[in-house]
């Protein structure tokens, strides 16, 4: 993308979800916070602490898998959603992500969950995020950095967690 072309769009909030349950967890999670810092076109990046959870795999939650660590960054960006999830695959792989198993364990899973208000259905960009309302280790630290969040189409993220903790 052009500098000049880059000037003329206007900066969106992104909500973007770390998880991480191989290696050092919370050294990968810092690295890839830092590295997302240092993309252009990214500013304002607040992330929330990590919180523990259980590996969520395609047959479930298995308490036998490596625990996740988890949290959410909101940043200010330029950069269309397409070029962000981009360079969000790229630091998955600098940080030894390999895409050999669907939900399978790993040492970084970077997700974007939302882009303002962008919805897409588009093949490789699934906006907000279609599993995002079901995941609290998703919600929970989105919420600790923005308590009046909202997930596009889904309503307050407040409002979401709590349907999943009076549904446990």
């Amino acid at each position: 993308m052009s500098r000049r072309l880059a000037q003329g769009l206007r900066a969106q909030t992104a909500v973007i979800a770390f998880g991480a349950n191989l290696g050092d967890r919370a050294a990968t999670i810092a690295a890839a916070a830092a590295d997302l810092r240092a993309l252009p076109l990214v500013d304002d990046v607040r992330i929330a602490d990590p919180i523990p959870s259980i590996a969520v795999t395609l047959a479930g939650p298995d308490a036998d898998a490596p625990a996740y660590l988890n949290t959410v960054a909101i940043v200010r960006t330029r950069l269309a959603p397409s070029v962000l999830l981009a360079h969000l695959h790229d630091i998955e792989r600098r940080h030894g992500r390999v895409r050999a198993e669907r939900w399978g364990d790993r040492t970084l899973d970077l997700d974007l969950i939302a882009y303002g208000e962008v919805r897409s259905d588009a093949a490789g960009l699934s906006l907000p995020h279609p599993r995002a309302a079901e995941r609290d280790f998703v919600l929970r630290p989105w919420l600790v950095l923005d308590p009046e969040a909202e997930l596009p189409g889904a309503g307050r993220v407040s409002r979401l967690l709590a349907a999943l903790e009076a549904a446990r």
